[in-house]
């Protein structure tokens, strides 16, 4: 008899997943495709990714994060204080908006609207995840080895 295979280095894992923050749901695969990636290469967060180590398929567990285990602390030098003049006029300038700004190389960055000042606005780099616990859901679905082209 062959043993079942397990969630390991260089295998595609197809999984559903569910997300919560706080008690909150703010993700899920449920009811879509099941997400899938390849174990041990870091396409998912690391504690998540050492937590299905050894998972087999139809195997369910929750996953709870530290903070230092999913997107980190929060940074304070993620924060950066603009000009309020360097802002367009379209753009909302109100705590929580999100905005793509462009770094001097020209890539796309994320932040969030910190703090709105008389003279400037702060921003926040930060994932907007970071310093927060994460509960997964996770339930494996499926394996097999990754091809060369993956």
């Amino acid at each position: 008899m062959t043993e079942s295979p397990t969630v390991s280095k260089g295998q595609v894992v197809s999984m559903h997943y569910t997300l919560q923050v706080d008690g909150d749901v703010i993700d899920s695969s449920k009811g879509q495709e099941p997400f899938e990636f390849i174990q041990g290469i870091g396409t998912i967060i690391p504690g998540l990714e050492r937590a299905m180590e050894g998972m087999k398929i139809g195997e369910s567990k929750e996953v709870t994060l530290t903070p230092a285990e999913g997107y980190g602390e929060i940074a304070e030098d993620a924060f950066v204080e603009v000009p309020r003049a360097s802002f367009p006029a379209n753009i909302p300038l109100e705590v929580g908006v999100d905005l793509q700004v462009e770094d001097q190389s020209g890539h796309p960055m994320y932040a969030r609207i910190d703090r709105v000042g008389e003279d400037s606005i702060r921003l926040d780099f930060n994932h907007p995840l970071a310093g927060k616990e994460l509960t997964f859901n996770v339930e494996v679905l499926a394996l097999r080895d990754a091809t060369e082209e993956e």
